[in-house]
This record gives structure tokens, C-alpha cells and sequence, in this order.
């Protein structure tokens, strides 16, 4: 039921991937994946905020070899972008996370699996040391101890903790598409994956023959919720008065790397790297948090410059391989695309994913060859210049 390899091939940018997936999944789980919080203006600046710079490209500089490869704490990734984690990957696609951390450790780039995900963690560790895993903290310390050690005993080597979710947000599009976590069943519901049979016959269908009903498996170290069910609540303790204090004692106990993910302030960015942390990852949650938020690419610069010798990071927006470059001439260490490779995986499984890496991967390289880069540590501010009047940023 999932695209054919010629169906695959005539899809020639992640854009494409997001229209197919319109036709794929049921309305509710579009919507889930798609959406961003109350008036979407997080979500659409995310965005446009990459049309308020234009490249300055070099000429005659000999472009015939470019390489792409970016190192982080002495590992090697074969190009400076990576998947961002996703939560309900197993439910958008059959074996989702698997297909994703597959595909990635193939690309040879990092993928991040999501702590809302529904594959046990042990499942997809061992897929290789691409994979790091994110964490949304429990409510008790406590919890929090039993959950960081249950990802180190799983042999992740880089833990990512998300920090901009001290609430639920307010994603009214989930609840006028019919989407809950858990799914609770409905004729709507039904009538939903009736009008979309590729997807309730490949991947729902198909998941509860070959691995019975998900539930959400990592958000704790004991077993969560079912994704589908009329009466159970998912439990989601809360996160409002979590501190750097549990940060630090996170710090204690970890060993391998630990990435903060959800920072939008270098005076948070700076504090999180001076109670320990190894990376930051600039982002506002892809626009699903608090609706306003500023786009990451335009605190980026300052980021980087609050934590001198400390791999920034940033997610939230890139569809492009010009958007990548953007970002890494603006300080970026690496960057993390979420949404694009739900739909690949969604309509594509592992080859899907593949498809899409490669799209973007071309992308990069083409770009950098008209920019007169061969590396991508030749990238920098000089590379791009702020076209739009009144955006903050000064011209060179």
C-alpha cells in the first residue's frame, strides 16, 4: 500500500511529500502532523522567515568537489541536517521510527526519536549510533531518574531534553480534525480511515496484526497509554514547576552527550550550557508550543554567539536545501527537519525517507556549488544578506 519506487521518484522536493500525504492519512492524523497551535503565526514564520535573507554567491572558485560532512564530539555525519523527533511516527507509518532511524543511519545522518513515540526504545537503539533519543520530563524526580536511566541501559549515547513544554498547548486544529491521544473511536473516526484504505490497510491494519495495539511507550520508564482507546486518559503529569535544579541532576546522572531542545533566549541557551549542557538546539517545537514565538533562524545568530565553543543547533521550518545553508552561514552547527520526513515515511516507509534525504542532500550540494563553497565549514554571514527592511538584522 505505500508508494511505489516510480510513485516515489516523482516526488521532487520535501513539498511534495506533504501533498501526497494530504491524499495518504486520514484527515485527523494530516492534521496532527501539520498543524501548529491557535492561529498558526508560529508555524507560517518559521517559514518566511528564510525569504528574509539572499545569498551572495562567489564566482570561479572551483566547485567540482563538495563535501558536505560535519563533525560533532568526533562523529562524522555525512551532511549537516538530521530528522527531528516526531512523535506517533509508528502511527503515521508502519514501523515509523524504525523506517526513519533505518533510512538515517543509511544517509548517514543523526535522527532524533521522540519520547511520544509508540516503538519501545530498546527496539530502535540498536539500529546504530545515528539515533539519539528526546525526552519530555515526568512530573517527579523520581520519574525522571527511573526514565534517564532506562535511555543510558537502552545504549543511547545522546539524550536531548525539550524544554518548552512546561503546559499543553492549545492545538485547536487537533480538535476540529477529530484528533486526541489517546483516538477515541467514533464514526468519524471510522469513516476517516474508510476514505483512506492505503493507509488503514498498510499501516494500522497491518500494525495490529504484526505488533497488536500501540501504546505510547517511552514518555515514562514503565509503559504508557494505548493510542486507541474510548476511556483511558494518557498521562501527562505536570511539567510547570520542573527547574534547571532537575536539569543539573539529569547532568549527574547521564554519561553520554545531553542536547537542550526548545531554547529561544541565549540567556536560557547560556544558562543551559553552563549547568552542563553539550548543544543547544534553537527551536519553538516546529510552531506547536506558544503561538507567537519568534522564529529560531532569527535568534540563531545571538545563540551562537552567547556559547562560544558549544554546537547550536536549530529545527523548526526548513523545507530547502538553500533553507540549510541559511541557517549554517548564520552559525548552525546542523539542523533538524521534522514534518517532511513524516510524509515520506507515511507514504514511502524506509525508501520514502531515503528519497527524501536524497532530494535534500542534492539540494545542499547544488547550492553550495553555486554559492562557490566546497565545505561546509567555508560557510558564514557573508555567505547571505537581510533584504527585508525592518527585520533586525544589519546588511554587510
Amino acid at each position: 500500500m505505500l508508494y511505489s519506487k516510480r510513485e516515489l521518484n516523482s516526488l521532487l522536493c520535501l513539498d511534495d511529500f506533504e501533498r501526497a500525504a494530504r491524499g495518504y492519512l486520514p484527515r485527523s492524523l494530516f492534521a496532527y502532523v501539520s498543524g501548529g497551535v491557535e492561529t498558526n503565526a508560529s508555524l507560517a514564520q518559521n517559514r518566511a522567515v528564510f525569504q528574509e535573507f539572499g545569498f551572495v554567491p562567489r564566482v570561479m572558485r572551483d566547485v567540482s568537489s563538495v563535501n558536505t560532512e560535519i563533525d560533532l564530539w568526533g562523529d562524522t555525519y555525512k551532511m549537516p541536517f538530521g530528522i527531528a523527533p516526531m512523535g506517533l511516527s509508528a502511527l503515521t507509518a508502519y514501523d515509523g521510527d524504525c523506517a526513519l532511524a533505518r533510512a538515517a543511519c543509511n544517509a548517514g545522518i543523526p535522527m532524533i526519536m521522540s519520547g511520544s513515540s509508540l516503538t519501545r526504545m530498546e527496539e530502535v537503539s540498536g539500529i546504530g549510533p545515528n539515533v539519539w533519543f528526546q525526552a519530555y520530563l515526568p512530573g517527579t524526580l523520581e520519574q525522571i531518574e527511573a526514565l534517564v536511566e532506562r535511555v543510558q541501559r537502552a545504549g543511547f549515547q545522546k539524550l536531548v531534553i525539550t524544554v518548552d513544554t512546561p503546559v499543553a498547548a492549545n492545538r485547536e486544529n487537533n480538535i476540529r480534525a477529530g484528533f486526541s491521544t489517546p483516538l477515541r473511536p467514533s464514526v468519524g473516526l471510522a469513516l476517516d480511515g474508510i476514505l483512506h484504505p492505503r493507509w488503514t490497510l498498510g499501516t494500522f491494519l497491518r500494525t495490529l496484526l504484526a505488533k497488536g495495539m500501540p501504546h505510547f511507550e517511552n514518555n515514562y520508564a514503565t509503559r504508557g497509554a494505548p493510542i486507541l482507546s474510548r476511556h483511558v486518559l494518557r498521562d501527562l503529569s505536570d511539567r510547570s514547576h520542573l527547574n534547571w535544579d532537575y536539569f543539573r541532576r539529569i547532568r549527574e546522572l547521564w554519561h553520554g552527550r545531553l542536547i537542550v531542545k526548545g531554547v529561544l533566549s541565549a540567556a536560557d541557551a547560556r544558562y543551559a550550557v553552563d549547568a552542563g549542557a553539550d548543544a543547544i538546539i534553537v527551536s519553538n517545537h516546529g510552531g506547536r508550543q506558544l503561538d507567537g514565538s519568534l522564529a529560531p533562524l532569527r535568534v540563531l545568530p545571538s545563540i551562537v554567539a552567547a556559547c562560544p565553543g558549544v554546537p547550536v543547533m536549530m529545527d523548526s521550518g526548513v523545507r530547502r536545501g538553500t533553507d540549510v545553508v541559511k541557517a549554517l552561514a548564520l552559525g548552525a552547527h546542523c539542523v533538524f527537519v521534522g514534518r517532511p520526513f513524516a510524509y515520506a515515511a507515511a507514504v514511502g516507509g524506509e525508501g520514502g525517507v531515503a528519497r527524501a534525504i536524497d532530494l535534500l542532500g542534492v539540494e545542499l550540494r547544488r547550492n553550495l556549488a553555486m554559492l562557490g563553497i566546497t565545505r561546509i565549514d567555508g560557510l558564514d554571514d557573508a555567505c547571505v544578506q537581510a533584504i527585508t527592511p525592518g527585520s533586525g538584522w544589519v546588511s554587510r
